[in-house]
């Protein structure tokens, strides 16, 4: 199965073929409004409208799984997320990332980028790993996603190029999206 095989729908329901995507850049991230790392909304719209014009596209599916910081439909989420954030990219209807009822696009990206790790050589890469450890750690056990803002790059040909965890701020990558650019 490629990546383009997968169909997603539309945070406003309608049903998305991800082969329209074909050629693109992609950064897709699992998403929560209300969760503390929802400030990385502004970098990551930021990257949109930076590379947005040289095919750089920004996937976001929110998501509620971890300490429930999506509440709300998909409607209210999207309104949420636009009058609060200014976000223009693409959102997509709320999804599980992880567990048997995740969303088989979650499980195709996680197969493809295991989980390595946070960088505990920084304060919040240590901090996320000692807060799942003593907290959740049923998720910090194997290569599901690990908490809001997971977030994967793809390729223009669709292959998953690198997973980036919450604690990878979305400017941390900009080089590497340059480099697909």
């Amino acid at each position: 199965m490629s990546f383009y095989d997968f169909k997603v729908k539309s945070i406003e329901g309608k049903l998305v073929e991800l082969s329209t995507y074909r050629g693109k850049v992609l950064l897709i991230v699992n998403t929560a409004s209300r969760c503390s790392y929802s400030r990385q909304f502004a970098d990551i719209q930021m990257l949109y409208e930076n590379y947005h014009h040289q095919g750089l596209e920004i996937l976001g599916f929110p998501c509620n799984q971890f300490n429930g910081k999506e509440p709300g439909n998909n409607s209210e989420v999207w309104a949420y997320c636009e009058s609060t954030f200014g976000l223009t990219f693409p959102l997509f209807e709320k999804v599980e990332v992880r567990g048997q009822n995740a969303h088989p696009l979650f499980q195709f990206l996680t197969e493809q980028a295991p989980f390595q790790g946070f960088d505990i050589q920084t304060a919040n890469g240590q901090w996320m790993h000692n807060f799942l450890q003593e907290k959740y750690p049923d998720i910090y056990v194997g290569d599901g996603i690990k908490w809001n803002f997971t977030k994967f790059l793809i390729d223009r040909n669709g292959h998953v190029h690198g997973r980036y965890e919450t604690t990878t701020e979305p400017l941390e990558i900009e080089e590497v999206i340059e480099s697909l650019l």
